[in-house]
C-alpha cells in the first residue's frame, strides 16, 4: 500500500436514533462519509438505521414529508436507509409505549458484511455494541467509533479509535458561524485542553479531515492539528475553579473563538464554552 493512496474498504453503520438523541441532531452525513474515507478509502457500505412511525406518517403530513426528505438526502449521499418501523404497545399501567430498536439489525449487518471490509466506522454511543466491536476486531477489522454525548466509556475503550463527533471539522455545524470557516481566525472551533499550568493552557483542535489523525504534534508539518493558548479568565463564567483544576483533560469538549494573539504569539482561544463532558 502506498503512502498516498489507500486500498482500504470501509463500512459505515449509523445508529441514527441514538445520535439524534445524544447531541448529533443536524450532523452532516456527507462530512461523515468524508471522515470515514479520509485516506482515499472506498466506502463499500454506508448504512443508516432509522425508526419510522407509519401510523404517525398517515396522520401527520409534516412528519411524513420531513422524514422522507431526510431519507432522500441520506440516499443522495450514498447511504442505504434501513427503516425499523415503530411498534406500539400498551404497558401494564395502560400507557402506550413505542419501540423501534434497530440495534440487532445493525449488529448483524456489520458482522455479515465485515467479510468484505477492512475498517468499520460505528456511529453510536450505545454500550450494547461493545461485543460487536470485539467480534469485528476478531474478524480482522479495524473498528472506529464516532459519537457525541452519553457515550459508553467501555465502547470508547474497546474501539481502535474513538473520535468525538464535536471535534470533526464541520460534522456538526457551529451556531452563529454560517460560513463554516472551521479553524479560521475570528471563527469558532472545538477542541480539547492538552496542556495547563498555573492560569493558562493550550487547546488542540483538528484543522481538517486528514489521514494523519495520529499525528497530534501540531508542530509537525504534516499534522492536521492546530493549537491556541488561553487564559483561565476565558473559561466559562464561574468555572475558573473546578474546570481549571481538572485541566488538562479529555473530559471536556470545548468550543471557542480563535483570535490573533498579540506580539505574533500565534492563536488565542477566547469566549470558551463547554459543549460536552465525556
Amino acid at each position: 500500500m502506498s503512502m498516498g493512496n489507500s486500498t482500504a474498504r470501509v463500512g459505515v453503520y449509523v445508529d441514527v436514533a441514538n445520535i439524534n438523541r445524544n447531541g448529533g441532531y443536524g450532523m452532516g452525513y456527507e462530512v461523515l462519509r468524508e471522515f470515514a474515507c479520509r485516506d482515499n478509502a472506498e466506502a463499500v457500505r454506508l448504512n443508516a438505521y432509522v425508526s419510522y412511525d407509519a401510523d404517525k406518517a398517515r396522520r401527520d403530513s409534516y412528519y411524513f414529508h420531513r422524514t422522507n426528505s431526510f431519507y432522500s438526502v441520506l440516499r443522495d449521499f450514498g447511504y442505504k436507509v434501513i427503516q425499523k418501523e415503530v411498534k406500539w404497545f400498551t404497558d401494564e399501567d395502560g400507557n402506550r409505549v413505542a419501540k423501534a430498536n434497530a440495534d440487532l439489525d445493525l449488529a448483524v449487518d456489520a458482522l455479515l458484511q465485515s467479510e468484505n471490509l477492512d475498517r468499520v466506522l460505528l456511529v453510536t454511543g450505545d454500550g450494547d455494541f461493545v461485543q460487536v466491536v470485539r467480534a469485528l476486531q476478531n474478524k480482522g477489522c479495524r473498528v472506529e467509533v464516532v459519537a457525541f454525548k452519553n457515550v459508553s466509556s467501555q465502547l470508547r475503550r474497546e474501539a481502535d479509535m474513538f473520535m468525538s463527533g464535536y471535534l470533526v471539522p464541520n460534522l456538526l455545524p457551529i451556531e452563529d458561524d454560517d460560513d463554516n470557516s472551521w479553524g479560521g481566525v475570528d471563527h469558532r472551533v472545538r477542541g480539547i485542553c492538552y496542556y495547563h499550568k498555573a492560569d493558562f493552557g493550550f487547546m488542540r483542535f483538528l484543522k481538517r479531515i486528514d489521514r494523519n489523525l495520529w499525528m497530534t504534534d501540531a508542530k509537525h508539518p504534516d499534522s492536521p492539528y492546530g493549537t491556541a493558548w488561553f487564559h483561565d479568565t476565558s473559561l466559562p463564567a464561574g468555572s475558573n475553579g473546578p474546570v481549571a483544576q481538572d485541566l488538562p483533560s479529555r473530559k471536556y469538549i470545548f468550543e471557542f473563538k480563535l483570535v490573533r494573539a498579540e506580539q505574533d504569539k500565534g492563536l488565542r482561544a477566547v469566549d470558551i464554552q463547554i459543549v460536552a463532558e465525556m
